[in-house]
Parts: structure tokens; C-alpha cells; sequence
């Protein structure tokens, strides 16, 4: 980003890559509102980045409650015009033999895509009217090589991909930039859950790092680690018999989310 960032709203604040980047993105003179679902660990994000010389707000408000969603992110807005916007937030949940709940399916929609795309409409109109600002939204690997054990993940992934890059074609030339995220793994409590093959498992700390300079940077697409991302690419290329043997090595089974089963 070629203007100065003083103003950043970080969603997801509370999990493995979110706290790495507020603690990556936190800096004397800059404000921030960090979002998370888990109330304890949102505050600790908080005074790491309080830490580093930010001055934080916080917010707890469930994803899925979108108007409440959006008065906040509204609210923050008008008292310190938002500069950069990172949809981070997002849930990870399994299924079996490609049979999965619907309750479960729709929460996944519901915070993965339906909130991201609120958050962006919340705050977009007055980006827009100032022409300045970035929107990044962090998708996965799975968007880029869908995986059989995570169906609506996969599928909340990808749509955002094709979101974002929808996006940013239709904001050509408007002064808000967008940029797609697309991490791989990372060592976080979310890929602790996954029980399987984890390649080129990445600290957040490092992750935080690579999106704060592609950010920095101004880039349409962070994907990192970049051999796993052209792997994943490629792999998706090939007939699909071989691509589909390919993915079943990477077979996995998905623990529960435990704040789910708490309710959080």
C-alpha cells in the first residue's frame, strides 16, 4: 500500500494467523479493531499489539449476527476511517464419506462467506467514497485444491477466491485495492484438529509476516508457500482420475471445534 495504514480492521484476531497478524500489523500511531469469537484470547491479541505501540479495540460480536456486525464495523468507521480491512475469520469443520449435516454446512456459509461479504459491504461504500484503502480476504489451499473430508470449507473457500477476485475487477480504477490471501498450512490450533498430512506447515508468526509485506506491497494474491500452491495448482490440472488419487493420500479426519461444542 502506497498511502500510510493508521486505521486496520482484523477479523478472526482471536485464532492462530488473526493474532499473529495484529501482533505482525501493530505499530505506534496506527488504531485497531480486532474481532474474535473467544473473548480471553482476543484480549491477549490485544495487549500484544497494545505491546507494540497500537492503540486496540476490541470486539466480540458474533459473525453471524450480521447487522451487529455491521453497526460495529460502521461505527469504527466513522470515528477512524478504516484503511485496510482483513477478513480473516473462518471456522474448519469435517465430514464423512461426503456426508455432512446441514446445520452444520450452513454455519460454516454462514461464517466463512455470508459474514465476510457483509463485513466488506459494511465498510466498502465509505472506502469508496474516500478512493483509498485495501480489503484483503484470506482464503486456503482448499479453495485451490478442494479436499474430500472438508466439503463446505472447501466450497466457503473458493467462494471467496472467486469473490475477491470479482472484487477487484470491479474496483479497478476506484483507489480500494484487493487482495486474496491463499495461506497453506500453518501450526495452529485449527490444523492441530486436522488428523492427517500437514506439508510445509508454516509458524504463524512467518505467515503473518509474508501477508504483512505482500500487503505492504500492494498485491493482488499472497499464496504462500508458493511450492504447495503450484503443486495443489497443477495437481488440479491433471485428469481427473489421477487428481482424485493424488488428493485421497491426503485423506484426513477433522476433531470437533472445541468452542464450538462449548458454544463459542
Amino acid at each position: 500500500m502506497t498511502d500510510p495504514i493508521r486505521s486496520v480492521v482484523l477479523t478472526g484476531a482471536s485464532g492462530g494467523l488473526g493474532r499473529a497478524l495484529a501482533a505482525e500489523l501493530a505499530a505506534p500511531g496506527r488504531r485497531m479493531l480486532l474481532m474474535g469469537r473467544d473473548a480471553q484470547r482476543l484480549a491477549e491479541a490485544a495487549g500484544a499489539a497494545r505491546a507494540r505501540g497500537a492503540e486496540v479495540e476490541t470486539a466480540a460480536v458474533p459473525l453471524t449476527e450480521t447487522a451487529a456486525l455491521s453497526r460495529c464495523l460502521q461505527e469504527f468507521d466513522a470515528a477512524h476511517p478504516v484503511d485496510l480491512l482483513i477478513a480473516n475469520a473462518g471456522v474448519k469443520t469435517g465430514n464423512h464419506g461426503g456426508i455432512e449435516p446441514a446445520v452444520q454446512a450452513e454455519r460454516v456459509i454462514a461464517v466463512n462467506l455470508t459474514a465476510t461479504i457483509h463485513a466488506v459491504q459494511a465498510l466498502l461504500p465509505a472506502m469508496h467514497a474516500r478512493r483509498r484503502g485495501r480489503i484483503a480476504i484470506v482464503g486456503s489451499l482448499a479453495a485451490v485444491a478442494p479436499h474430500g473430508d472438508l466439503l463446505s470449507y472447501s466450497a466457503t473457500k473458493a467462494g471467496l477466491q472467486a469473490y475477491a477476485t470479482a472484487l477487484r475487477r470491479s474496483l479497478a480504477g476506484s483507489g480500494v485495492g484487493v487482495t486474496t490471501v491463499i495461506p497453506g498450512f500453518m501450526d495452529t490450533p485449527m490444523t492441530d484438529r486436522q488428523k492427517g498430512p500437514a506439508p510445509m506447515l508454516m509458524p504463524p508468526a512467518r505467515a503473518a509476516r509474508i501477508v504483512a509485506r505482500g500487503l505492504e506491497r500492494g498485491r493482488a494474491t499472497i499464496a504462500f508457500p508458493l511450492p504447495l500452491i503450484i503443486g495443489a495448482w497443477l495437481g488440479e490440472r491433471l485428469p481427473a482420475p489421477l487428481a482424485d488419487r493424488i488428493m485421497a493420500r491426503y485423506r484426513a479426519e477433522i476433531l470437533p471445534d472445541p468452542d464450538e461444542a462449548a458454544g463459542g
